[in-house]
């Protein structure tokens, strides 16, 4: 397979996770009203559901991955995805939605974990840090088009249908990997699937400094991205009251990011992971900081486009932080990739999202408590940076490759 190709194949898998964030925001409203769920703020677990069976089926995968190699926990994952996806048709109760969501994430996980760990069987170093980008540039389109297509499916039909639309996108995708990727596991590096030999692994990521401070240090970014999307409808349409043109606001923020990623591909080999990923977190919080005092300061709310600006701005520098700060986590653990994955996966969907929907839950009309989360997440991910790095910033450790 070309590197084109498998960037791409690796890139689509990777998006069936966003997929199925994405895709259902505009719906929520609907979701909300045909389950009879009166609490608006309620409807945010349908987002939350997911990323915790997201978050907690990530630690199985890797070992099970470093184990019997990358193609079949994959596929079996994948069937997870679709077959639980097509089950929401039926669905009669909102609390049913959410443990088929839980059971969608379950599924959901191995397009995490196991893309990575294959990435980092093929990849090291400065490159893996641009291939990243380049996944991370398409990944970032989904958000772009899903919100968008989610919209369009409930002009012809009901939401259901949006679920539908998942299964047949997952089955395609799913073909494609199992009839074009070889296995990339090496057979000397499997690991044996006992508990002592797992155990083992878990200790070997934990006990990294580096790796343990930047996956905390992206837990609290990555939280702020979810705190967003868990309030977005409300604050797009319950605030500005964009209504349909929702889709849109949300897809011009996503556009930076994917901007972002393809910049960050060009120029990672050239000035390496650590100065472009400390600038971007400075800047991040720079950014969020001024962000807050106009918020605080300001006319409430704040003109739309002002805010559509400092968010496009904010979120330009998660993609340049985002791909970085998982390359230079798992850059020390190619020997364990798919544990390592799956720990650091776990700590970030789960960290992420318990962070992400804290910001969510404190919506109280206005914009401020998601701003105010931005700042505060951005400031404890540069100490936690600051750990890893003993003090130092912009001090490249790793040589071009």
């Amino acid at each position: 397979m070309g590197r084109a190709e498998f960037i791409a194949m690796m890139a689509f898998l990777m998006a069936l996770n966003a997929l199925a964030i994405d895709i259902m925001l505009p719906g929520l409203q609907q979701i909300g009203a045909a389950l009879n769920v009166e609490n608006e703020n309620h409807r945010q677990y349908v987002v939350s559901a997911y990323l915790i069976g997201f978050g907690f089926a990530q630690l199985f995968y890797g070992p099970i991955a470093d184990r019997f190699g990358r193609r079949m926990p994959m596929i079996f994952g994948l069937g997870i995805y679709v077959v639980s996806s097509l089950a929401v048709v039926f669905v009669p109760s909102f609390g049913m939605l959410l443990l088929l969501r839980f059971i969608q994430g379950i599924g959901s996980a191995a397009t995490r974990v196991i893309t990575v760990s294959i990435v980092r069987d093929v990849f090291g170093g400065r490159q893996m840090a641009e291939v990243m980008s380049l996944i991370m540039m398409v990944f970032m389109v989904i958000p772009v088009v899903a919100p968008g297509t989610g919209q369009v499916i409930m002009l012809f039909g009901d939401w259901h249908w949006i679920f539908v639309f998942m299964a047949a996108i997952a089955l395609i995708v799913g073909t494609w990997m199992f009839m074009r990727l070889p296995e990339t596991l090496a057979p000397e590096d499997m690991r044996p699937f006992t508990p002592k030999v797992i155990l083992d692994g878990f200790r070997i990521v934990l006990t990294n400094r580096v790796a343990l401070c930047y996956t905390i240090a992206s837990t609290f970014i990555f939280g702020a991205l979810f705190g967003f999307i868990n309030s977005a409808q409300q604050i797009y349409v319950g605030i500005y009251g964009l209504g349909v043109w929702f889709p849109v606001a949300f897809a011009a923020v996503a556009l930076f990011m994917a901007l972002a990623s393809f910049v960050n591909a060009k120029l990672v080999g050239r000035f390496g992971m650590r100065k472009l990923s400390h600038g971007s977190l400075l800047g991040f919080i720079g950014i969020n900081a001024l962000w807050l005092a106009v918020q605080l300061l300001g006319p409430q709310p704040m003109p739309f486009a002002l805010f559509l600006s400092f968010f496009a701005l904010a979120m330009f520098q998660f993609g340049w932080i985002g791909s970085n700060f998982n390359s230079l986590a798992m850059e020390p653990l190619g020997h364990v990739a798919g544990t390592a994955s799956s720990v650091l996966g776990f700590m970030g969907t789960i960290g992420g999202s318990l962070i992400g929907a804290a910001i969510g839950q404190a919506f109280d009309g206005t914009a401020l408590p998601m701003v105010t989360g931005f700042f505060v997440v951005g400031f404890i991910g540069l100490i936690f940076v600051l750990i890893g790095e003993k003090g130092r910033l912009f001090h490249a450790h790793n040589k071009p490759v």
